[in-house]
């Protein structure tokens, strides 16, 4: 390998870095809405795989049955995970042209 190829390979990485750090910044300003049991629990995520807020309807808090409301926090924090995850993967393709790298979801779990 060319020393100009190398310097070119190594600038097209840098510029791939930055346009990660870009959409890394950018998905933590991005949030996704899930919620459970018809909507009494409500979960907000951000592109970073953060819990921004969890709404919890007062009807469904009940001391006998505890079991119930953890089960709708469990599902509804699930799918705005899920959801968070498929956002800043359509994100990533922009940047790779479609194509699927593995590993690189996992960049926005820091």
């Amino acid at each position: 390998m060319s020393k100009k190829m190398l310097e070119d390979l190594l600038g097209q990485a840098q510029k791939l870095q930055e346009e990660i750090g870009k959409i890394q910044e950018e998905s933590r300003k991005k949030t996704v809405e899930a919620s459970a049991g018809g909507g009494m629990v409500t979960v907000i995520a951000n592109g970073a795989m953060e819990i921004v807020s969890i709404k919890i309807d007062p009807e469904v808090v009940n001391p006998q049955d505890i079991e119930m409301l953890q089960d709708l926090v469990v599902a509804a924090v699930n799918e705005a995970l899920r959801r968070a995850n498929q956002m800043v993967s359509q994100d990533m393709s922009k940047l790779t042209g479609g194509l699927r790298l593995p590993g690189l979801g996992g960049l926005f779990t820091q």
